[in-house]
């Protein structure tokens, strides 16, 4: 039998940049197409593969949460993501976030150096056939309308679909200083016990704009007055719980916001030694640490809207915007009726699906997914049966749920540990929620440490 070992992947995210560089670390050659710069979207900025446009963060970084988890097991499969986010993170307490701009930089020269990579610009109208070897579409929940119908057609149902949102960001130099101060939510440092998967980047690595009661509610009234853009008239307005627009938060109460995203618990002012009434919380969003981002601050009001109401956060007053928010369309498969847990579709065995597209939510998530393609795109160039991480670890957890949910009720997922099977029962099993977390995250790693010792030996021998 002759092995085709090429790989073609369309689509320069995440996923897509993650998928190329896992099946090229395997000696594959790759063809990575990317429609951008010839054919731009609407919430692009740049040609840079990899690039954020929602937020600079990828969340929690330690071993207590499941997206901590996940980050770790991409680090110990090589990722190339997880490479570039520990080269360029920024200041986040406990998460990981980076700048932006560098972060897709060190992603493009990574991928456009490697010999096996070659990287073709422009929109590919239609799915790659099996004479291009394995194919790996992670185009994104922007995909282009010719070749999102040519998906249509081919997975046999109606695409799903929800709204997001990306939250603003201002200059540091706008910024009023003496209404704000720097702090992290409960001072959260790294502790022996509570290992990040990451570097310490100490304590106050927030800006944070506190309010009063009397401008918290003056703040409200402008934001559930204010005009918000307008969605598809054909389209239901569905939104990722994960990622609401601060006006749907709003909607559902005066003070859901203040249990939300503008929550002062934790985070005394340290002029006062007391927790303000609500709080609105910056973070860094690039090294020079001049541009920041509103945390938790998505939202579709219209731009004109957001410089009248956002101004009303303390600190903020004469803040000069550097993008205002916006909303847009993402678009996904149900991915139960579509994928298996390695990410092929269940129609075609060449066809991998992978990032938002494949029915999953979130940068981390998203890249994981590219991982796994590209490790058994690589297999089955090489003549390999295709596998899955256990379901015991968190990437093996999220390809596992994204190919066996309920497809009548599927909605995408970040990662968290009700996905992932409990600890035996049999066993001692800690009782606090942080020692049981910290307990799943040790069981996942020996076990993703196992898997990959099996999945490499395998490669070695076909590949040499």
């Amino acid at each position: 039998m002759t092995i085709d070992r090429r790989v073609t992947v369309v689509g320069g995210g995440l996923a897509g940049s993650e998928a190329a560089w896992q099946a090229a670390a395997r000696g594959i050659a790759v063809t990575l197409h990317e429609m951008r710069p010839v054919k731009p979207t609407a919430v692009h900025k740049t040609d840079g593969l990899a690039e954020l446009v929602c937020s600079n963060s990828f969340r929690g970084d330690k071993l207590d949460n499941a997206v901590g988890l996940l980050k770790e097991e991409m680090r110990r499969l090589g990722s190339i993501v997880m490479r570039a986010a520990d080269e360029t993170r920024v200041p986040a307490g406990a998460a990981l976030a980076v700048d932006r701009d560098l972060f897709s930089s060190r992603v493009t020269e990574a991928i456009g150096s490697h010999p096996l990579i070659s990287i073709r610009r422009g929109e590919i109208p239609s799915i790659p056939t099996s004479a291009d070897g394995p194919v790996i579409l992670a185009t994104g929940p922007l995909t282009s309308e010719a070749l999102s119908a040519e998906i249509a057609a081919l997975v046999g149902s109606d695409h799903l679909y929800f709204y997001d949102a990306i939250s603003p960001i201002v200059s540091g130099e706008s910024i009023d200083h003496s209404k704000v101060f720097r702090a992290s939510r409960w001072g959260r440092s790294l502790s022996p016990k509570n290992p990040a998967c990451g570097v310490d980047d100490g304590q106050g690595d927030y800006l944070n704009c506190p309010f009063t009661r009397e401008e918290y509610e003056r703040f409200y009234a402008a934001l559930m007055s204010a005009e918000k853009a307008g969605l598809h008239e054909f389209d239901k307005p569905t939104f990722f719980e994960g990622c609401l627009p601060i006006e749907v938060m709003a909607a559902r109460g005066v003070d859901t916001l203040r249990f939300g995203p503008m929550k002062p618990v934790g985070l005394p002012d340290p002029r006062t030694g007391r927790e303000p009434y609500a709080v609105v919380q910056l973070r860094q969003d690039n090294i020079a640490g001049d541009h920041f981002s509103l945390v938790g601050f998505q939202t579709q009001m219209k731009w004109g809207e957001q410089g009248r109401v956002l101004k009303m956060i303390p600190g903020l007053e004469n803040a000069d915007f550097l993008r205002f928010g916006m909303i847009h369309r993402n678009t996904y498969v149900n991915s139960p009726t579509v994928l298996r847990e390695t990410w092929q579709t269940r129609m075609r065995d060449d066809l991998f699906f992978a990032g938002q597209m494949s029915g999953v939510e979130g940068y981390v998530e998203s890249a994981a997914s590219g991982l796994i393609a590209g490790l058994n795109a690589a297999a089955l160039a090489l003549g390999e049966p295709p596998s899955a991480p256990p379901r015991t670890t968190a990437i093996g957890a999220l390809g596992y749920y994204a190919s066996h949910a309920d497809p009548k009720h599927y909605v995408p997922s970040n990662i968290a540990f009700g996905l992932i099977p409990p600890l035996d029962p049999l066993n001692h099993v800690p009782r606090g929620k942080k020692d049981r977390n910290l307990a799943l995250s040790e069981r996942a790693l020996k076990d993703l440490n196992a898997w990959l010792e099996t999945t490499s030996r395998h490669l070695s021998n076909i590949s040499g």
